[in-house]
């Protein structure tokens, strides 16, 4: 079951975020930072008090944006990423926003292919946009992909 998620979720998400290696690396101030702006939306999964998915999309004058999207691997093939996605596009069409913008690393082909059955379509790159995931790596593209809604 999806839950909206507020600030007593902010040591599962710190968590979450850290054991995945994300580039805030469970920034426990950022997060908090997004759970109380009042242009963010924060869905998740909750087992047992513990996120293991979520999704946050940001509001903004015409457009929303997903700004995170993130299954623990132990979750991941089980549907979770997909659910949260429908609610983030569901609160955007609420919300009477014209389109829903996201963009990817140009690597995450599940992500991606995610993206494109919910009927996702790409509009450009940024090149070299994402930092390299390890030492001695490349910058990644980021894919920028945007959902019509109205």
């Amino acid at each position: 079951m999806l839950t909206l998620l507020d600030e007593a979720a902010l040591e599962s998400l710190t968590a979450l975020e850290a054991a995945h290696g994300w580039a805030t690396a469970g920034s426990a101030s950022q997060l908090a930072a997004t759970l109380r702006s009042s242009t963010m939306w924060v869905v998740g999964q909750v087992v047992d008090d513990v996120v293991v998915g979520y999704a946050a999309l940001e509001r903004q004058p015409f457009e929303a944006e997903l700004q995170a999207i993130l299954v623990d691997a132990r979750w991941r093939g089980r549907g979770v990423a997909r659910r949260l996605l429908s609610e983030v596009v569901e609160q955007a069409r609420v919300w009477g926003s014209e389109r829903l913008l996201l963009e990817v690393r140009a690597g995450n082909v599940s992500a991606i292919a995610l993206y494109r059955a919910a009927g996702f379509a790409e509009d450009g790159v940024r090149r070299g946009y994402y930092p390299p995931r390890q030492a001695g790596a490349v910058r990644e593209d980021a894919l920028l992909m945007s959902l019509a809604l109205a």
